[in-house]
């Protein structure tokens, strides 16, 4: 089963202030929108996406369908192949959204209480 581009996502109280901080670190914006509350940071090929507001613990992401670059891989494991995957080895989808094709996502958690989101964009 082939994931796609990972990334962690974390949720930040001050999203200028967490930005500034992972430019410090050599981060450069890579994707999001401070309007709308989130931004994509990547320093070569890690990915760390910034959340204000959004979800109260950080969790893991994958991208079905993109590389590390957010570009297009084909072919891939489509999302709703994973889920269907997923369920049948007996894990819990938590959270779901998007229809039968086509972009979705979903969310299962780890024995830890870690949440793992699949986010299909395409």
């Amino acid at each position: 089963m082939q994931l796609g581009a990972f990334s962690i996502s974390l949720p930040v109280k001050d999203l200028a202030a967490s930005k500034a901080f992972y430019q410090a670190l050599g981060f450069q914006s890579f994707g999001g929108s401070e309007e709308h509350n989130y931004l994509i940071m990547k320093n070569g090929e890690v990915l760390i996406g910034l959340f204000q507001g959004m979800f109260e613990n950080a969790m893991l992401t994958f991208n079905p369908g993109w590389d590390q670059s957010a570009g297009a891989v084909d072919p891939y494991d489509d999302v709703h192949g994973i889920k269907a995957a997923l369920l049948a080895k007996g894990l819990e989808i938590t959270q779901e959204t998007g229809g039968d094709s086509g972009p979705a996502s979903f969310v299962v958690t780890d024995p830890d209480g870690n949440p793992v989101l699949i986010d299909q964009h395409r």
